[in-house]
């Protein structure tokens, strides 16, 4: 509702303002619109569209890493054949649910949240943002404040500094700004990297370009899955996607949770099964010990999820290659190796990784004093320590990414029923022992991971502060657990203004 407007600076408020239009925001906002359906609230989005990571990355091939009936929504089916989805049938999906449950009215797209700063004696935020493509800066309050902006920086893929690529010739191009019309037909490609976005555009791209390689320092652990859940499939034949739905999902969950599980608990043995599951999908003469056995333990990285062996079978035809080595430089046709080999391309994509940004780098002010990420601590892996009427959202690593945002919205909506129940205006989680160890958030190895959390929020050792990615273990806290805790400290001041 707007309540003022001046020269380029237009004031709003609501209960709830979300950032964010991705699979995190739109999440939120149904379980607000559904539970909480007087609740006012807005979803502010830098971009123009929704979709958050599906809408920025437009490379060939993408999709997604996790299966999509557990990636999906709990309250909406998964009714497409495909379990492992590309980017646009995700959209799709997205879309019918901002649809279907006209979300869409509560968007403002295009517009940057800059700045956030909380007043105790308002009980409120006041949130800055401005609007792409003009000078017009907009203020607007709201009682709560939603982070769905994710861990990514949108703005820049990450791309080490290589010797000489200002004399490479042919193009060079990041995987996260990809040229719409990049003409790849019958050129050399090298791919440098091996993660999933290498994974994903080796097979996406062998067969129309000349030849592909992917050129990886060290290799990853890669696992192939079908591109199309059989037992899924019959299900939704047999009984229908409704009553399907949450048989599937429980059967995904533990298939995902067995796998990791395994991994961590007994992690030669799984080495040893996914590696022999590389060799079975590749030539006999084919050196998977250089190329495919990595140095790490599974999972200490997320594993590489190929549909259909896609990625093997661009190998085995011999459309696609992999190479083991360390880039000496860049020349002007290609790329020179340590080894003293040399790689012609035309093109090089850089898929060396992706950069994290807490809370999309906005400023965080609580009465007058800036909130510093690393100094603040998880609480319930949804909220943090000294941030007063804040939720954010951000999902799982090791298993589907929107599990994790189901629990939290569900989690939200109980804890504002319990703030309208008891005349509650202000929460906040307050570290009441200073002497617990504090951890890195994301308990990975990878190279993106490692390069930017120390910038995030920790998790603690014990208690609500504890940050594991374990399903299970969430759903008791989160969708089964009390929302009273003597660690969340609830105040009754200023008036109440959340509608009950």
């Amino acid at each position: 509702m707007t309540i003022t407007t001046i020269p380029d600076v237009e004031t709003m408020e609501f209960d709830v303002l979300i950032i964010g239009a991705g699979i995190s925001g739109i999440g939120a906002a149904y379980h607000l619109k559904t539970r909480r359906p007087d609740t006012t609230f807005a979803i502010l989005d830098g971009k123009d569209a929704i979709g958050g990571t599906w809408t920025q990355f437009r490379y060939p091939g993408i999709r997604s890493d996790s299966d999509m009936p557990t990636f999906g929504f709990g309250f909406k089916p998964w009714t497409h054949k495909k379990a492992i989805a590309d980017a646009h049938i995700i959209l799709d999906y997205l879309q019918e649910t901002v649809t279907e449950n006209h979300i869409d009215e509560h968007i403002r797209f295009g517009y940057r949240v800059s700045a956030a700063e909380f007043s105790s004696s308002a009980g409120r935020w006041t949130v800055t943002a401005h609007r792409s493509g003009s000078d017009e800066t907009v203020q607007i309050t709201a009682r709560f404040l939603f982070s769905g902006t994710g861990y990514y920086d949108h703005e820049a893929g990450f791309t080490p500094e290589f010797d000489g690529i200002e004399d490479f010739t042919g193009q060079v191009v990041h995987p996260q700004h990809w040229p719409e019309d990049l003409d790849y037909s019958g050129k050399k490609v090298v791919v440098i990297g091996s993660g999933a976005t290498a994974a994903t555009l080796i097979p996406a791209m062998a067969g129309t370009a000349g030849h592909i390689t992917m050129l990886q320092r060290s290799p990853s652990y890669v696992l192939s899955l079908p591109a199309e859940d059989a037992i899924a499939n019959t299900l939704n034949k047999l009984i229908g996607p409704k009553r399907a739905y949450p048989i599937i999902r429980r059967k995904n969950i533990m298939m995902h949770r067995g796998i990791f599980t395994a991994c961590r608990r007994s992690p030669k043995l799984m080495r040893k099964l996914l590696i022999a599951g590389v060799r079975r999908q590749l030539p006999k003469n084919f050196d998977v010990d250089t190329h495919f056995t990595p140095r790490y333990n599974p999972w200490d990285q997320r594993l590489c999820m190929v549909p259909n062996g896609d990625l093997f079978k661009a190998i085995s035809t011999g459309q696609a290659s992999v190479v083991t080595d360390r880039i000496e430089r860049f020349t002007e046709t290609g790329i020179r190796l340590e080894s003293g080999q040399e790689l012609e391309a035309d093109i090089v994509v850089t898929a060396t990784g992706l950069n994290m940004l807490a809370f999309g780098a906005i400023r965080i002010r609580v009465d007058g004093e800036p909130v510093n990420p690393p100094d603040t601590t998880v609480y319930k892996s949804m909220m943090l320590s000294g941030l007063p009427n804040f939720v954010f959202a951000l999902g799982y690593t090791n298993i589907s990414w929107t599990l994790k945002v189901d629990l939290i919205s569900e989690h939200f909506c109980r804890l504002l029923d319990h703030m309208d129940e008891r005349g509650y205006t202000i929460v906040e989680p307050v570290l009441t022992d200073p002497d617990m160890e504090r951890v890195p958030l994301l308990d990975l190895t990878s190279g993106y991971v490692q390069r930017a959390v120390a910038a995030f929020p920790r998790a603690g050792t014990s208690g609500p502060w504890t940050a594991a990615t374990a399903y299970d273990k969430d759903v008791e806290r989160l969708r089964e657990g009390p929302i009273e805790d003597p660690d969340l400290r609830f105040t009754a001041h200023p008036p109440a203004l959340l509608a009950s």
